[in-house]
């Protein structure tokens, strides 16, 4: 006599949110993102994926903004801000961790016309609130930022790009990447001191 098996009652299809497609994507990291790769993630076909997120650009796009919006900025101190040449030195290198910890992300930093609006008001944010800590005007604040934050992910991508591969063979990656990083951060204080004299000058013009 044959017993019937029972049919598995199929669960609930996992609900599918803007912010867990992002997780996924934080997890495999932008340069490895795929439609089929996040939807495995989420346990649904990559059919079902396209119904929230229309092609694999807007992907990216989505896991660049949610990446950047979980970037603790460091903020200056309303009641001991310290020197703005000490403040601009942390902004840089909370900059060099945050390309470090994010390799694929500089793209949609750095290129104006791929930053999302909620990218460009958390800027803004950041903008007026050191204008408003450091009593300087709001486009000195604009200029500076954003001056260093060009050249610090810029240079901070390329030197994690490159680090320990070719034409560099056999060479110890944690002292390469040690060297690269010093030169980073010796090039960053020179253009922050640049660029705080620029600033004065033209403050007195």
């Amino acid at each position: 006599m044959t017993t019937q098996q029972p049919v598995k009652a199929r669960g609930r299809p996992p609900t599918i949110t803007l912010e867990r497609i992002a997780n996924a994507g934080i997890e495999i990291g932008l340069p490895n993102i795929t439609f089929v790769g996040v939807a495995s993630a989420l346990g649904i076909s990559h059919m079902a994926l396209y119904k929230h997120v229309p092609n694999l650009k807007a992907l990216k796009c989505l896991v660049a903004e949610e990446i950047f919006q979980r970037w603790n900025i460091p903020r200056a101190s309303n009641d001991a801000p310290g020197e703005l040449k000490e403040y601009l030195s942390t902004f840089a290198a909370s900059i060099s961790e945050f390309v470090k910890a994010h390799p694929g992300l500089t793209p949609y930093v750095i290129r104006r016309l791929a930053a999302t609006q909620p990218m460009i008001e958390k800027n803004r944010a950041h903008q007026n609130h050191i204008a408003e800590v450091y009593d300087i005007s709001q486009e000195q604040a604009r200029w500076l930022l954003a001056t260093i934050a060009f050249q610090c992910f810029s240079v901070a991508d390329t030197i994690y790009s490159v680090v320990g591969k070719e034409p560099v063979e056999g060479a110890s990656r944690g002292l390469e990447e040690a060297e690269m990083e010093a030169e980073l951060e010796e090039g960053m204080r020179a253009l922050i001191t640049g660029a705080l004299v620029i600033l004065n000058e033209r403050s007195r013009g």
